[in-house]
């Protein structure tokens, strides 16, 4: 961990936007790394594309988190199963199938202490199909960055524990009012295609 930390991250972070999607991959794969300490030096580093460091942090993120995914999609249903019986198994599936992009989209966008991995170990559990996970994953990471870089460009690099302490601080309304758009946006959705349907008719 230490030769991590101080030789191949530094080496990884050398490569720009690059690597930092190299290391988000990484992040989300396998061994943990402060992303958003990375990325908050890069961006204000390289202030002008700020936008290319979140755009592939979000990519390499969303494929990394196939990692444990898979591992959830191969043999995860045991592993819980071991710890929970199976009317509350199928509750959870329940709950998550009702939810599935939200369940991993806001959880993306949290910063640590997030378990993050276990929400997308369940998305491989209950077997969520491939390209919502990895759209849901992408946008949330997008949005996450994109407003850490925002306060980083005002801030400084100093951004990263503010914005970690205010999520902390207020992590019921934040979910509040991502849940509040959320359901706006599903809203609008519904009652644009009954407004096809009816002109179709």
């Amino acid at each position: 961990m230490a030769k991590w930390k101080f030789l191949v991250l530094p080496a990884l972070a050398k490569l720009g936007f690059w690597g930092v999607g190299l290391v988000a991959l990484i992040d989300s794969s396998s061994l943990p790394v402060p992303m958003d300490a990375l990325l908050a030096v890069s961006v204000w580093q390289d202030k002008s594309h700020f936008w290319m460091y979140c755009l592939m942090g979000a990519a390499g993120s969303a494929i990394g988190g196939l990692v444990p995914y898979g591992l959830g999609r191969a043999g995860g249903e045991l592993f819980l199963l071991k710890r929970v019986n199976r009317q509350r198994f199928e509750a959870m599936r329940t709950r998550f199938e009702r939810q599935e992009f939200l369940a991993v989209l806001v959880p993306s966008m949290l910063p640590p202490p997030t378990p993050w991995k276990a929400f997308v170990f369940a998305a491989g559990v209950f077997e969520m199909r491939v390209a919502p996970f990895v759209l849901a994953v992408f946008a949330g990471r997008m949005v996450r960055w994109l407003v850490l870089s925002m306060l980083v460009l005002k801030l400084g690099p100093s951004a990263v524990p503010l914005m970690e302490s205010v999520v902390k601080d207020h992590l019921a309304a934040f979910l509040g009012g991502l849940v509040l758009i959320f359901a706006a946006i599903g809203v609008w959705a519904v009652m644009k295609r009954r407004r096809r349907v009816v002109v179709v008719e």
